[in-house]
Formats: structure tokens, sequence, C-alpha cells
């Protein structure tokens, strides 16, 4: 009988911690993207909520930032190409390089660097910030995701913004 008990036990415990674990993984702490491999990984669905690209990373394969994620109980996305001090002054700058990055993630935000190719932004809610680049044009699949585009912080486009 002590068995039963210990093992239905283990059952119950199993059954209420998987859930939290699934949840957790949700609300993911940092992808580190260092090759093309693990940018593409980052990226996409099983990555996290924040992309962090320290050094300049240039592939000739199209990328697609997709998936929801969480931080701070918020819906964001972001991929940081910068490096910062302790107080998130940022020290460095690097650029990313492809021909096509496609958004998909809403509230998506690049932050303090450079992406050099073509962005198409596919959700609402995406945001230049931190004095970050795009080196190329910007185009917006619906009237909305170009209504709510911001740029913040000194951030440039060197090309058109365009309303597919």
């Amino acid at each position: 009988m002590k068995i039963k008990t210990i093992g239905l036990f283990l059952i119950v415990f199993a059954l209420v911690l998987t859930p939290m674990v699934e949840a957790q993984d949700t609300v993911s702490s940092a992808s580190r993207a260092t090759d093309e491999e693990s940018l593409m990984t980052a990226l996409g669905e099983e990555g996290a909520w924040i992309v962090i690209i320290q050094q300049d990373l240039s592939t000739d394969q199209d990328l697609v930032l997709e998936g929801e994620f969480t931080n701070d109980d918020e819906t964001v996305r972001e991929i940081a190409l910068y490096t910062s001090d302790e107080n998130h002054n940022v020290d460095e700058r690097y650029t990313l390089t492809a021909p096509k990055l496609t958004v998909k993630s809403p509230n998506s935000v690049l932050a303090a660097g450079t992406f050099k190719g073509d962005v198409y932004v596919e959700s609402n809610n995406f945001t230049l910030e931190d004095g970050f680049t795009v080196d190329g044009n910007v185009y917006f699949q619906s009237e909305e995701a170009k209504s709510t585009f911001k740029i913040k912080g000194g951030a440039t486009v060197t090309g058109d913004l365009v309303l597919e």
C-alpha cells in the first residue's frame, strides 16, 4: 500500500510540475546567436524573447523572426545587436546582414545596431529603437502594420517605407 501511495504521489507531483515548466519555457531568458545555425534557431519559434548578437554576422539566407514571447508580462520580441555596460549604456553596435528579414512576431523591436537588407513587417507594433539603422527598405504587409510602426532614439531607415 505504501508503494502505491508513493507512486500516486509522484504521478500527481509530475502532473502539477509539468505545466509550470512549460510556462517557464515561454518566458525564456536570452538566445545568443554566434553563427548562422544559432541565428536561425534563435529567431524561430523555439528561440527566446530576446535574440542577442554581439558580433557582426552575415548570412545569405532569408531570416524570419517568429513566435510570440513575453517578458515581464508583456508580449515582446527583440533583436539586440549591441553590447552594453553595467548601466545599460551601449558600448558597441553590430551589423546583421541578410537578403531579407521577415518580422512575424508581434511587438518586435530591433535595438542598437544595423540590419543590412530589406525588412518585411507582417505584425503590428514593430519598433526601431536606440539608434538602430535599417540599411534597406521596410515593407509593410498591411496599413495597420505600417500605422503602428515606431522609430525611436534616432533610429533610421536608409531606404523607403513601403505599404505592399
